[in-house]
């Protein structure tokens, strides 16, 4: 499936910022997230299985549209490429991430938390950034104070973000989506607890629908 990040964004309320750390829980996770309505899927490269992790994924999970977070070099977009990723994600923007991202064509959330960040990265090219982290750089008043003067630029918030807070986020004109782990907790995961899973999905779906 090939979407613009702004289509990506746009497709759900919410992106699950998911750490696997067993090869085994991706399938299943992902399976269950996708049943309880949320598909678009971020797994982040913090554990030595988080590529194969999205192989996987890719490979056989129907309807899921998985991505990578936490890049943060060239090689990590390279890799995340040949691991079959819609989209990338990461925490800031420094420049030789940003010149791989351009030269890939390569579907992208940079991260940024200021004005002239996120001017820098609308310059090149880049619609919707990730506000991070969220509430430690200003959350909701933050973000509504920056979209008076920058209209154009649409922002994904994480950090801080919760099922209890989320809505506050997407009623701001300029969010067009939010990051959150809350819907794929490790305790969850290592448990098995699938249908549990499917369940936060379900509930985060419906409320932010």
């Amino acid at each position: 499936m090939s979407l613009s990040t702004l289509e990506l964004a746009r497709r759900a309320p919410m992106i699950p910022v998911i750490v696997i750390e067993e090869i085994d829980h991706a399938v299943p996770l992902a399976r269950a997230l996708v049943a309880g309505g949320i598909d678009v899927l971020e797994v982040t490269l913090r554990t030595p299985v988080a590529l194969e992790a999205i192989r996987r994924i890719a490979g056989e999970v129907e309807g899921a549209v998985v991505g990578a977070g936490t890049l943060r070099t060239a090689r990590d977009v390279e890799d995340c490429i040949e691991a079959g990723c819609a989209f990338g994600v990461s925490p800031g923007a420094p420049a030789s991430l940003m010149d791989a991202v351009a030269e890939r064509v390569f579907p992208f959330l940079p991260g940024c938390n200021t004005p002239t960040e996120a001017m820098t990265l609308a310059e090149r090219g880049h619609e919707v950034l990730k506000f991070f982290p969220a509430s430690a750089a200003g959350g909701v008043p933050m973000l509504k104070a920056l979209a008076s003067p920058l209209p154009d630029i649409a922002f994904c918030p994480t950090g801080g973000v919760s099922l209890s807070n989320a809505r506050d986020y997407l009623d701001l004109p300029n969010v067009v989506t939010v990051g959150g782990s809350w819907v794929a907790p490790v305790d969850k995961m290592r448990a098995g607890d699938w249908a549990g899973i499917e369940a936060l999905a379900c509930e985060t779906a419906q409320t932010l629908a």
